[in-house]
């Protein structure tokens, strides 16, 4: 049998909560037309020209509030992840490698055909499909290859967003924090409207109804959107809620394109005048970071409680738990047999 990899990519991290560093790291993400995809002439104009002169100033101190003294988080938590992992599947190797910044997929890469591993499989760590995460990610993976003349069988992961093995690790990290009043808000990362409307080839489907994102359909199989809505409802049928006791929204928007709504600060700010007390999921994240630390546990958590909120509760990310480990674990011996059956 032949020696199996996985190497699991990320999307990336400063090296250090700094100015500089929060530069870099994000000229490098920014500038990547998976992420902006507007005109190059234009694309180099927003980031070059205006974000990069603001935002990082505006970021580093974010990161600075979360980071650890390991480092920064979603690289901790993504290492713990692949390090829990090889424990698990002991005759798999892993390597994180991330879109952007250190590791870099490259390294990853090396490292895992230093070891002899002759069949690979690119597991980017995104349960639902988006061109600025999943097919970025890939895209580089196949570069690097390329660069370093290492060509394995290679396997592709795909994405996973109602697989029970992700969705019952899930639902053991949510159950915890709810109770009668809970009211449980899905904060997923959003993106411009352009990136979904892209994936139906169809025309015919892509925000025809005000269900596209519910039904199944060959033109949303590769949706995010409908992606990240499956996964609500896998939550939501295995805790036994009703309808009035869950919301979907979208965070972290960038720039003047239109994204996905609602947006998650004007979602907690009407729960917070409804009296609801909330529990948040960010469930696109399988490693916390910038995203869950900081943008949910401060700064949504500060917005709620300003316009009245009682009750703010930030479900973390499976991360390295047990059942998540446990769980990815099928999901990549499944991956694997599915070539081989």
């Amino acid at each position: 049998m032949k020696k199996r990899g996985v190497l699991m990519m990320n999307i990336g991290t400063p090296d250090y909560p700094s100015i500089k560093s929060v530069r870099s790291y994000l000229r490098e993400f920014l500038l990547d037309p998976d992420v902006i995809d507007i005109p190059y002439p234009l694309r180099q104009i927003l980031v070059r020209g205006i974000i990069l002169r603001i935002r990082p100033k505006k970021i580093a101190p974010r990161y600075e509030s979360i980071w650890m003294k390991e480092g920064s988080p979603l690289r901790v938590y993504s290492m713990r992840m692949a390090e829990k992992m090889s424990d698990e599947l002991d005759d798999t190797e892993f390597e994180v490698g991330m879109r952007y910044g250190n590791p870099s997929i490259k390294s990853a890469l090396e490292k895992l055909r230093s070891r002899g591993v002759e069949e690979l499989l690119l597991a980017p760590l995104f349960p639902h499909h988006a061109q600025a995460t999943t097919e970025s990610s890939i895209k580089e993976a196949v570069l690097q290859l390329g660069n370093i003349g290492w060509s394995p069988d290679l396997l592709e992961l795909g994405h996973f967003e109602d697989d029970p093995d992700f969705i019952l690790p899930l639902v053991e990290l949510i159950r915890p924090h709810l109770d009668e009043s809970s009211h449980l808000l899905f904060s997923y990362h959003g993106l411009p409207l352009s990136h979904i409307r892209r994936i139906d080839k169809t025309g015919s489907h892509c925000q025809k109804s005000d269900s596209c994102c519910t039904e199944s359909a060959e033109a949303n199989s590769l949706c995010y959107s409908h992606h990240c809505h499956k996964t609500t409802m896998s939550v939501v049928r295995e805790l036994g809620l009703s309808e009035n006791r869950w919301t979907i929204s979208f965070q972290s928007r960038l720039g003047p394109a239109k994204w996905l709504e609602p947006s998650t600060l004007s979602v907690v700010e009407n729960l917070a005048k409804k009296g609801e007390e909330v529990v948040v999921v960010s469930p696109a994240f399988l490693a916390d970071g910038l995203e869950t630390l900081e943008e949910l546990e401060i700064e949504a958590r500060e917005h709620y409680m300003v316009h009245g909120g009682r009750r703010f509760s930030v479900v973390r990310c499976l991360n390295d738990s047990p059942e998540w480990i446990k769980g990815f674990s099928k999901i990549i011996k499944n991956r694997f047999a599915s070539v081989r059956n």
